[in-house]
């Protein structure tokens, strides 16, 4: 860790109020680069592709060496106060955030309209990589899991991060659903990270994007243990009742008693 100091002056530097517009995805080599910039001034100097150098630490005065995108989502989302990020210029390259080029003789074969070696050699390849980089997902929500029942929620959360990021590009299961189980699952781990951690504004928005992507089991969100601090948060159900209607609606039943004059 370096202090903040040292980078005050870095070309590229900027120090953000929270809610920090910007949209972040995690590049082929695990950082975290910009993918969406809002028409705001105090975001003009940044574009698509840059990639996050370095991140305010979740507290204090300390910035941190950009890890990887999971660490820096991390300090992000904890931070209280202002952000502050060094940049790297990459001239508006984005190919960190590209599939991996295809090979001359498959886009040679699909110019030409053919079916051939190279294209047939081309999907071995691509699935020969989807089903390593699945693995290696599943691999990283287990050292997750395990920092998780540890207590190191800190840690936990950095990699639930990294798992969620990894979701497939235009996914679509057997059943339609356009995001997989891993990725819900990891959402709402990291709600339950957030909650023991007392941010209940991250473990509200992580559930959000849970129930968003299609997770049902309402019941175990009202009643799972790790939830129990966002739980007690006045938002938590009235989020939850977006998703999940109650039986008596609280709007029908106050609007009965003002029929019958009760307060």
């Amino acid at each position: 860790m370096t202090d903040a100091r040292s980078f005050v002056l870095s070309p590229g530097a900027a120090t953000l109020p929270k809610p920090i517009e910007l949209k972040f995805n995690r590049g082929n080599d695990g950082g975290a680069y910009v993918v969406f910039v809002p028409s705001d001034p105090k975001y003009d100097r940044f574009q698509i592709g840059d990639k996050i150098e370095a991140v305010s630490a979740s507290f204090g005065d300390e910035v941190w060496g950009a890890e990887s995108y999971g660490q820096v989502m991390y300090a992000i989302k904890n931070r209280n106060g202002d952000i502050y990020l060094k940049m790297i210029d990459m001239d508006g390259d984005v190919s960190a955030l590209e599939q991996n080029e295809k090979s001359s003789a498959f886009k040679n074969e699909r110019a030409g309209g053919n079916y051939g070696a190279g294209t047939k050699e081309q999907q071995m390849n691509n699935y020969s990589k989807k089903r390593e980089l699945e693995n290696q997902r599943l691999d990283m929500f287990d050292e997750a899991i395990e920092l998780y029942n540890a207590k190191d929620f800190d840690n936990a959360l950095i990699v639930f991060e990294e798992v969620a990021a990894l979701e497939p590009k235009n996914y679509m299961g057997d059943d339609f659903s356009k995001t997989t189980e891993i990725y819900k699952v990891a959402q709402y781990n990291i709600a339950c990270c957030f909650s023991r951690l007392g941010k209940a504004d991250e473990s509200l928005l992580a559930l959000k994007r849970c129930m968003s992507a299609g997770w049902t089991d309402y019941r175990k969100i009202r009643s799972d243990p790790s939830l129990e601090f966002v739980q007690k948060q006045p938002e938590f159900s009235e989020l939850l009742d977006k998703f999940d209607e109650p039986i008596i609606n609280a709007n029908a039943v106050k609007a009965l008693k003002s029929f019958f004059g009760r307060k």
